[in-house]
């Protein structure tokens, strides 16, 4: 791909990950995103990403003397941060709200742009306080300053922009505010919006119809996120209530889900929405040297000791696990790593399902697994599923491990250190599922569902194992009960003997890892694919 000539790319996105202390993400959406704006910078693209600042970023989630997390926050300080000097107002209920711009470059990222409504001038400083902290209101001033603030950004910094991609349908206001300007240079609102949507892609991520978020349109009037349209022309781009990702579809020219499995699964949810761009599958992607050691890296291409390599790394996680929980696992023994949001489709605990199998193995220390993830503050079901992963730490204190507060040096650690990468979500619920091509890069075996990015990967036996065979059905208590005896069958009678019994083949299957994924799960061919498929209109 030459690098003159391309379209310039403005990036919306809620999140970015680009480091454990810089506390701008909550999940695999800004850890993607961050990774995205590496890569970006690795391989000098013309992306320009645009953000929040935010004060206390996601919840900080800890678990209390019952087992039980709970939620804190804090407020922080980034003395990295390069004020530029200007400010732009967006109209929130219709007072004027004051935007800071701040732009950081410091995580060897393209130049990031954070907007922030924590300053003097401000009445309303909490909009940009808590990422994903609450609904309603406040999150619709969130997404007025991403979208209108965003683009209003753009123009008082004057960068140009030839394609604006909104990452998740919470920029699809970016969208109202292009059409206003050029409703206010003369077009009308037909025209407006079909130039609008030749300048916008749309990344959509949510596989769960009820996850994609949506507004009630009186209430998106009341806070002013109609920016100049009329009520009839909001509900025809977003529906009654606004549905930000029906809005994302028809503000775009062409969309993407984030795997090939995926974007099968978004045209099916969204097949009846009429006038919707056409969605294609990019597969998202991970940027290796943040994520893969250099020593394993250095043992796979020097025809190296990988067992060695790796076993080094596994003993620094064991270290690290010892030091955060009190619990010191076998080095020699199987260890599982699983880290996962907390939401019930992704199944944290179906390896406990038929405890008559599974127990004598925990119990001996055969099979070692340790968990980490955060459930949203407001999702009692995702912390009940942690309390339940907790009392399992307890009910086999030596070969169960919950990490309280995942973060991004969690993650790190566990997709390096662990043996085996273990997935089981409901098929076809995971969108992509970036932490298994980590493990994957860094020799850790996957040990997977066929769903998300693994069935473009997996070749069963080979370079890690599959589970089951891609059944899918609605009824959640067959399904569960259909995969967990896979789960079982593939961990028992595939995964062990060759841990144990063979550790010629498991390096050769560690190997053959690497070399399946290091290339073609990189970010440089995410993005490569972004702006041959997208970003450079045919």
């Amino acid at each position: 791909m030459s690098e003159k000539n391309l379209p310039s790319v403005a990036y919306f996105s809620m999140e970015y990950g680009l480091h454990s202390d810089f506390k701008m993400y909550a999940g695999g959406l800004g850890i993607l995103a961050g990774d995205y704006i590496k890569g970006a910078k690795d391989i000098n693209v013309p992306i320009i990403p645009i953000g929040l600042k935010w004060k206390q970023g996601y919840t900080d989630q800890r678990i209390d003397a019952n087992g039980n997390p709970y939620d804190s926050y804090h407020n922080y300080v980034y003395d990295f941060l390069e004020d530029t000097g200007v400010k732009v107002t967006v109209k929130i209920r219709g007072l004027d709200v004051i935007c800071k711009i701040w732009k950081t470059e410091h995580f060897g990222n393209n130049p990031l742009y954070l907007l922030d409504t924590d300053i003097p001038e401000n009445a309303d400083a909490w909009i940009t306080g808590q990422l994903y902290g609450w609904f309603g209101e406040e999150r619709i001033a969130q997404e007025i300053v991403l979208g209108i603030g965003g683009v209003k950004a753009l123009r008082a910094l004057e960068i140009p922009v030839d394609v604006y991609h909104f990452n998740e349908g919470h920029a699809a206001l970016a969208a109202i505010e292009l059409i206003r300007e050029k409703m206010a240079g003369g077009d009308t609102f037909e025209e407006a919006w079909k130039a609008t949507r030749q300048e916008i892609v749309f990344t959509t991520h949510t596989p769960i119809k009820e996850g994609n978020e949506s507004h009630p349109l009186s209430r998106l009037e009341y806070m002013g996120a109609f920016n100049g349209l009329t009520r009839s022309q909001m509900e025809r781009i977003g529906g009654e209530p606004f549905n930000m990702t029906v809005a994302g579809l028809r503000l775009s020219r062409i969309s993407n889900g984030v795997a090939k499995l995926h974007a099968e699964t978004a045209n099916k949810m969204w097949k009846e929405v009429p006038g919707r761009s056409p969605i294609i599958a990019i597969t998202n992607a991970i940027h290796t040297p943040t994520w893969v050691d250099e020593r394993i890296t250095r043992a796979y291409e020097e025809n190296g000791d990988l067992w060695s390599a790796h076993a080094e790394i596994k003993n620094e996680l064991i270290g690290f696990i010892e030091e955060r929980s009190g619990i010191r696992l076998n080095e020699d023994n199987l260890l599982i790593g699983f880290s996962r949001r907390a939401a019930p489709y992704k199944r944290s605990d179906l390896i406990f399902s038929r405890p008559d199998i599974i127990e004598p193995y925990l119990e001996s220390g055969k099979v070692q697994i340790v968990f980490s993830g955060k459930a949203h503050p407001l999702d009692d079901t995702g912390k009940r599923i942690v309390s339940n992963l907790v009392s399992m730490m307890k009910k086999y204190p030596k070969s169960v491990v919950f990490l309280e507060n995942y973060d991004m040096t969690i993650g790190a650690m566990l997709t390096r250190g662990s043996d085996v990468w273990l997935n089981n979500p409901r098929r076809p619920l995971e969108a992509s599922g970036t932490s298994g091509m980590k493990a994957a890069m860094n020799g850790v075996l996957n040990c997977s569902i066929l769903d998300g990015w693994w069935p473009e990967a997996c070749i069963d036996g080979e370079n890690g194992w599959q589970i089951g065979d891609g059944f899918e059905t609605t009824d959640f208590e067959l399904l569960d009960r259909h995969d967990s005896e896979a789960l079982y069958d593939t961990l028992l009678g595939r995964v062990l003997p060759t841990y144990y019994d063979n550790r010629e083949k498991w390096t050769q299957m560690m190997r053959r890892s690497i070399e399946t994924t290091r290339t073609e799960f990189a970010t440089k061919r995410m993005l490569e694919e972004y702006y041959g498929k997208m970003y450079i209109s045919s």
